[in-house]
């Protein structure tokens, strides 16, 4: 399965929004290091792998919906 040209650029935004491995997020009131780079699954799903700092469990977490559409809009303004 190959991305489309716009989830590739979509998956380049999000890392720039610091979604990118070897970053550090808080979401979901957890605090995560990220492990790879986004996956997109489908245009309105994209998850990354990312180990909990709290507990250090990995877990593939969902980039939240509203983030995906400030990298979408971002990507057409640009």
């Amino acid at each position: 399965m190959t991305m489309s040209e716009r989830q590739a650029k979509m998956c380049e935004k999000l890392k720039r929004l610091g979604y990118g491995q070897n970053s550090q997020i808080k979401l979901y009131g957890d605090k995560f290091d990220i492990t790879s780079d986004p996956l997109v699954i489908n245009d309105n799903l994209v998850v990354i792998d990312a180990v909990e700092t709290k507990s250090g469990r990995t877990r593939r977490v969902r980039i939240p919906l509203n983030v995906l559409n400030i990298a979408f809009q971002e990507k057409q303004s640009a």
